[in-house]
């Protein structure tokens, strides 16, 4: 199949940071309600790997009950921001669907899975993790900043079975949006899906529901690690 863009409705649309040399690697990132992948764009070009091409889409408008049903970027609905709210279970497993339609069209593209990661920001990086977790590929791993797991309750029965992914995880200690404590229970939720040793959870003090520096260096880290130049 040829590299054609528009056979995947995300990908047509999305902001790709190309490596400064032959890709070999790839991370799909996701932004979080309301944003687009033009500011997660110039923040990843920030920590550019000249192997690495990262692919910014963009979440299509669709009214956000948690906001009064106001229509803004979104990768599903949102009815509330606590572990016990009601989830949008169809929406997520449809965004988790266009996320895993981008990967294929990478590995068609010559960038096989193990060299494939995924991340986001908030409900972006939920979605990565939902859509890691439930891939049928084995990824490289998971940056998943400021976020929990949607439809935790689903969870281990609803893995892929892919124990093995490493996932970072990294949260701002003044986050009042999704509180810092709701990540300490996704990090152990996740230790129940994947091997524990595979779970970084990191704090930032002072950090609100936004990124850092010091964050991004970690993220490049991982980036590098795990998908290191061949």
């Amino acid at each position: 199949m040829c590299g054609n863009n528009m056979s995947v409705p995300l990908l047509a649309e999305a902001v790709t940071v190309s490596g400064m040399e032959k890709e070999t690697a790839a991370v799909i990132f996701l932004h979080g309600l309301g944003d687009s992948g033009h500011g997660w764009a110039d923040t990843l070009t920030g920590i550019q790997l000249p192997h690495v091409k990262f692919i910014c889409p963009h979440a299509p408008p669709i009214p956000v009950t948690l906001n009064m049903n106001a229509m803004m970027p979104a990768w599903f609905d949102l009815k509330g921001l606590s572990p016990d709210s009601p989830e949008d279970e169809s929406g997520i497993k449809k965004a988790a669907d266009n996320i895993k339609a981008i990967i294929e069209h990478e590995v068609k593209n010559g960038i096989p899975p193990h060299r494939i990661m995924l991340g986001g920001f908030s409900q972006g990086g939920a979605l990565s993790l939902y859509t890691a977790l439930t891939c049928q590929h084995q990824l490289a791993g998971v940056v998943a900043l400021s976020c929990w797991l949607p439809l935790h309750r689903s969870f281990p029965s609803a893995s892929s079975g892919n124990k093995n992914i490493p996932i970072l995880q990294c949260h701002g200690e003044m986050d009042s949006m999704i509180p810092v404590k709701f990540g300490g229970m996704t990090a152990e939720k996740l230790k129940t899906i994947v091997n524990p040793q595979m779970i970084t959870f990191k704090t930032y003090p002072g950090l609100s529901h936004s990124s850092c520096s010091q964050e991004m260096a970690t993220v490049k880290e991982f980036i590098e690690k795990y998908m290191p130049r061949i």
